[in-house]
């Protein structure tokens, strides 16, 4: 191994260490943050979708852009195979407490059967079973497509939502499509349910579910003042155990709600698995990509020292090289400098990778929080990033290799 300084050269030759050391290591950090992080995400967003109640989404161009949900729920479940097809329609609202302060909150209109059988396990225990929403099946309401049947004003308060206004089951309160109260009709709270988390993006804590109909009629997506007839977002498809787990049963009964949907999109969260697992893959390949200017510039900094190593001991190389010693062995002693700083700048970087993301967990707040609480530290992830940086370190080590060889004895010796 090469000499690290003598007298008055040892702290400059230290801190050429410690700058080394400390290249090296936040270029690592770098990669650890974004294939933690961005690895945590996607396994999150994949378990969410293995995990769904649901297993094929029907959905449409624009905003409620679905027609007459309820009969083509109907038809869904004339389909062999499907045991629940749930209609959706999210739009937000002004709800009126007892003290008549209005909050706006996101109206969730479902049929009350046809949606429990739709959440996945992490929801299902968030919801109570059956839904106090009075007609089970929102036929009555409905009435065939032309809206004249009883309605039964029945709603759910998210638990957030009625903890801030202190309403309970029991309660009435007005809910409006605008914030005029006098627009609006008066519903009874049946009950309460909790807010799933949510992997980005903000949390709807203020929401409301009633049945879909009552939420069509207040919007005017019934089709009064719009005109989309019997308006949802999305229809949420449930199928038997035997076609959930069968790629190929799946994919055909996929195809035969699409044929009941030419103009609709539909999708089985088998592929949208695959898309997300290629898009993961594309990230990761943006990561690493990203992280290669980094690692670059560090490395490009260890040659340079292992570089001013050689220059500062030309001497000793060449009494060594005078006395006999090989130049392999010279080479050697270089390269396991260069591996040494190279293995130490890397386990610095892992570690302050971790530690940012903790800290980034414990003390930041909203989006940045809630990424960096998914993270995952893959054990051989990052055991592949340390042997990669120190087998790249060897590169580094050659520019000072080469110079070490050629030195000449004589000069070096004068």
């Amino acid at each position: 191994m090469t000499s690290w300084g003598r007298g008055r050269s040892l702290r400059h030759s230290r801190l050429q260490l410690i700058l080394a050391v400390a290249a090296v290591g936040t270029a690592v950090a770098l990669p650890v943050v974004l294939l933690s992080v961005g690895g945590g995400v996607s396994a999150h967003e994949l378990s969410d979708l293995e995990n769904a109640g649901y297993q094929i989404v029907v959905s449409a161009a624009g905003v409620h852009g679905i027609e007459n949900a309820h009969n083509y729920t109907h038809e869904i479940l004339a389909i062999g195979g499907v045991t629940a097809a749930s209609p959706v329609l999210s739009v937000t609202i002004d709800a009126f407490g007892s003290t008549g302060a209005v909050t706006p909150v996101l109206g969730e209109g479902v049929i009350p059967d046809q949606f429990t059988p739709t959440l996945g396990p992490a929801e299902s225990g968030l919801f109570p079973s059956p839904l106090p929403l009075g007609d089970p099946t929102d036929d009555a309401h409905f009435a065939g497509g032309t809206y004249t049947g009883p309605a039964t004003y029945d709603v759910l308060l998210s638990s957030p939502y009625a903890d801030a206004n202190h309403l309970g089951v029991g309660d009435r309160l007005v809910l409006s499509p605008v914030a005029n109260e006098s627009q609006g009709a008066t519903y009874n709270v049946t009950g309460t349910f909790g807010v799933p988390p949510t992997a980005l993006g903000p949390t709807a804590a203020f929401a409301v579910l009633l049945p879909l109909s009552d939420l069509q009629v207040m919007t005017g997506f019934a089709g009064g003042a719009t005109s989309i007839h019997d308006a949802a977002d999305t229809i949420q498809v449930a199928v038997t155990g035997t076609v959930a787990t069968n790629p190929t049963a799946l994919g055909q009964l996929r195809d035969r709600v699409q044929a009941l949907f030419p103009y609709y999109g539909v999708s089985s969260l088998t592929q949208e698995a695959q898309q997300l697992q290629s898009a993961t893959g594309v990230l990761t390949g943006f990561y690493l990509a990203l992280s290669s200017v980094g690692l670059s510039v560090g490395l490009l900094f260890l040659a340079l020292v292992l570089l001013r190593r050689v220059e500062s001991d030309r001497r000793a190389i060449g009494i060594r090289r005078a006395l006999g010693v090989p130049g392999r062995s010279i080479a050697g002693a270089i390269a396991v400098d260069g591996a040494t700083l190279a293995l130490a700048g890397a386990v610095a970087g892992v570690v302050g990778g971790y530690v940012l993301v903790r800290a980034l967990a414990a003390w930041t707040t909203g989006n940045v929080q809630e990424a960096a609480e998914l993270a995952i530290f893959d054990p051989t992830t990052l055991a592949s990033l340390v042997v990669g940086v120190v087998g790249l370190s060897l590169l580094a080590g050659a520019v000072a290799i080469r110079s070490a060889l050629r030195i000449e004895i004589s000069e070096a010796l004068r």
